[in-house]
């Protein structure tokens, strides 16, 4: 039996073809054995071809069709939200462990350094979105040692690392980053915002992190949030903090803070977390940190729960 985990990804655009590259570069747990597309002529189905990596152009229904299908236990979906309904009916039936990087939300969210621990025997694992997976650690490294009572995040991407899938998904990515705001990162309320920067040169991918707390140990936040920056770096090396946490008290008679008294906080505090994520350019640019955090936290919970599942067996 194979060391490795065996892997399909299915989406050979951006996120898709940036995974397989990883796998192969980096894994020492997945062995990536098939990727699945539509567009024949895609950069991603070429490049796997060449990686002697089975190939299909004819989606789900081919993948299942692949000999190599046989040997796969997670598959990887990079598509789309609405493609991503039928892929998981087709997946769990056959029962396959599905690693979803689209907004579909079908199965718990995942953020590594939050919550990975909780949903390890999970059939279907969401990873958010890239907005999500750079901001919602720091939310939770806030909301760890301050109640926070709301939490806004703005993710500032380059328009060139914005495919047809990223584009195609833009409400999603939005509902599916609030909600996680709130049920991962612990806040009471939640909204996220997404920017598609047209500048050229391509800017690197830059978050802003708000977060209204109540009783703010400005210490506490501060090491709570840069002990998680660490922990996001494990596997995202290009992910750090661009200034010191920032902290502004709200005056009593600030609209926004009648709201927070009357709602039980305590002299409320924005706290705000200003981010870059640079890409490891292992098949874009570094500017693209938006994909290189999305693929980067997929292949960590594919390979934490392939470790976890494996150390079960052995123990059966």
């Amino acid at each position: 039996m194979s060391a490795r985990t065996k892997v399909a990804v299915v989406g050979s655009g951006n996120i898709g073809t940036d995974l397989m590259i990883k796998m192969i570069r980096l894994s020492d747990q997945l062995e990536i054995a098939a990727m699945a597309g539509i567009d024949p002529d895609s950069d991603g189905l070429a490049r796997a071809r060449r990686l002697k990596v089975a190939t299909t152009h004819e989606g789900i229904d081919g993948l299942v069709r692949l000999d190599e299908f046989a040997e796969v236990e997670y598959v990887f979906d990079a598509t789309s939200a609405g493609a991503h309904q039928r892929h998981d009916e087709v997946l769990r039936g056959l029962g396959r462990t599905v690693i979803d990087l689209t907004p579909a939300a079908i199965g718990p969210y995942v953020v590594p350094p939050v919550n990975l621990d909780e949903h390890l025997g999970a059939p279907n694992v969401n990873m958010v979105t890239c907005g999500g997976q750079a901001t919602i650690p720091i939310v939770a490294a806030v909301a760890a040692v301050a109640p926070v009572h709301y939490g806004e995040i703005i993710a500032s991407m380059s328009a060139r690392s914005a495919g047809p899938g990223t584009r195609a998904n833009i409400d999603e990515f939005t509902e599916t980053t609030a909600a996680a705001i709130e049920k991962v990162g612990g806040a009471a309320r939640g909204k996220a915002i997404i920017v598609l920067n047209p500048a050229e040169p391509p800017l690197i991918m830059r978050d802003t992190v708000h977060c209204l707390v109540s009783g703010a140990d400005t210490e506490a936040i501060t090491a709570s949030v840069e002990a998680m920056v660490g922990r996001v770096q494990a596997y995202v090396p290009g992910y750090r903090l661009k200034q010191k946490v920032q902290f502004e008290a709200i005056a009593a008679d600030d609209p926004l803070g009648a709201v927070l008294t009357t709602e039980g906080a305590r002299d409320p505090v924005k706290v705000s977390v200003f981010l870059e994520v640079e890409g490891a350019a292992h098949y874009l640019p570094a500017y693209a940190g938006n994909l290189d955090i999305m693929t980067s936290a997929a292949l960590r919970t594919a390979e934490r729960i392939a470790v976890h599942r494996r150390g079960k067996e052995t123990t059966r």
